[in-house]
């Protein structure tokens, strides 16, 4: 007698509850699995809990934010894109507006709506939600997936879930707090599955402490920011930046902090380079600093300064270019001047290290997508068993990318599953 395919998702995460939602719209009696009290802990706080949902960059200009990772994603991308998340989201009545860089928020400002309408939705397909509820164990049988083992937090119990089909959207190993831990990489691994070395993306960069003395929390608008591996082969980004007590962050850093882990990694010099003025090439800008030496003659070096730059970032200035403070105008020599210029156009931070993992917004490494078939997300090694989500080895710049990979991963994984499943119940 057919019944109904069962399928387990495990992680409650924007990957997870669409694969859930999906599968069980498709007539998949579907159980998602969570280990935290609630789904969606971290798509709650996203964003500076806002939730940048999306990006809403045409395909060929989005792929690209996902270097290699991009080619993988095409059959997601092509199946639900950021159009189609966006109407779904609509329907279920979260309205969204664009902004600055073509991100895509909730026009409410919170992450939360986001969350609740998809439980809401989740649960009005029928999905079954078991919170608290941690995933041991993957079960086979005859070289397929057959079950999932699940503890229930502080009950100490273990139950066998069978299934017809296992998703596994546990997503990466930031953010511990929201869930984020890392088992779906031992679950993965316990499956046969290769696993990427897991290291942070998207993360705030340790930098020499004596340039940055005095600049905690002094953000930066619209600078051009290049990041040096070995001095050689700049990646430029523009936008804004904020200097911490341990070193730097902010949209620019967070976008080069990928390529500055690897290179940390593998022993190279990493450097950044911030142009604070990068509306005027040098022409341009040593015409202005002529302008403001002629008109001020009398000024003293560091109060003229206060015409270019923030106050707090005026002593790491006077420091590095070697002018005294207390030169005036009409003593500042051609070289004096120039070494100005320079400054201005490239002032240098020693990148030292990085933030810890679980300080990453997003996870680089993870499942190998050799072992994964880009058009259902089922495991090329066992039968039944799905992937979505960040649990993968894709990641992106910020800017709502990671989050529409992880939904149009889920939408993908769920119906497949859902398809599977039926071909053997």
């Amino acid at each position: 007698m057919n019944h109904s395919p069962a399928i387990i998702v495990i992680g409650g995460g924007p990957a997870g509850m669409m694969a859930a939602g999906r599968a069980s719209e498709r007539g998949a009696a579907v159980t998602l699995v969570e280990k935290m009290e609630r789904p969606g802990l971290k798509l709650g706080i996203t964003g500076k809990g806002r939730c940048n949902i999306t990006n809403d960059r045409p395909l060929d200009e989005f792929l690209p934010h996902f270097g290699a990772g991009g080619r993988f994603l095409k059959p997601s991308f092509y199946e639900f894109f950021a159009p189609d998340l966006l109407t779904f989201l609509a329907s279920l009545g979260v309205k969204t507006v664009t902004e600055r860089g073509n991100r895509v928020f909730p026009a409410g400002n919170r992450a939360r709506e986001v969350v609740d309408a998809l439980v809401n939705w989740t649960g009005k397909t029928g999905v079954v939600t078991r919170t608290r509820a941690g995933a041991v164990e993957l079960l086979y049988e005859g070289g397929r997936i057959a079950g999932v083992t699940v503890e229930q937090a502080r009950k100490g119990q273990k139950k066998m879930l069978p299934a017809d089909a296992v998703i596994l959207a546990t997503g990466g190993a930031s953010y511990p707090l929201t869930g984020s831990t890392g088992d779906g990489y031992r679950l993965a691994r316990s499956a046969g599955h290769a696993i990427v070395p897991v290291r942070p993306a998207l993360v705030p960069l340790e930098t020499e402490c004596r340039n940055i003395q005095g600049l905690n929390d002094l953000a930066l608008k619209n600078v051009a920011l290049s990041l040096r591996v070995n001095g050689r082969k700049p990646v430029r980004e523009f936008g804004e930046m904020l200097f911490t007590s341990f070193g730097v962050s902010g949209p620019v850093i967070l976008t080069l902090s990928g390529r500055a882990v690897d290179a940390l990694n593998a022993g190279l010099k990493v450097e950044l380079s911030i142009d604070l003025k990068p509306a005027l090439d040098d022409k341009k800008l040593d015409a202005r600093l002529l302008r403001d030496l002629a008109n001020n003659p009398k000024t003293k070096f560091d109060t003229l300064l206060r015409g270019l730059l923030p106050p707090s970032l005026i002593p790491a200035c006077l420091d590095m270019t070697g002018i005294p403070a207390t030169r005036t105008a009409n003593q500042v020599t051609a070289r004096d001047r120039r070494a100005l210029r320079l400054w201005l156009k490239d002032f240098r931070l020693s990148v030292t290290g990085h933030r810890p993992i679980d300080e990453a917004i997003v996870t680089a490494g993870g499942v190998s997508l050799r072992e994964v078939n880009p058009n259902t997300m089922e495991s090329r090694l066992v039968k039944g068993l799905f992937f979505a989500g960040e649990v993968l080895d894709v990641n992106a710049d910020t800017g709502g990318y990671n989050l529409q990979a992880a939904f149009s991963t889920g939408h993908l994984a769920g119906i497949a599953a859902a398809e599977t499943a039926k071909k053997i119940t």
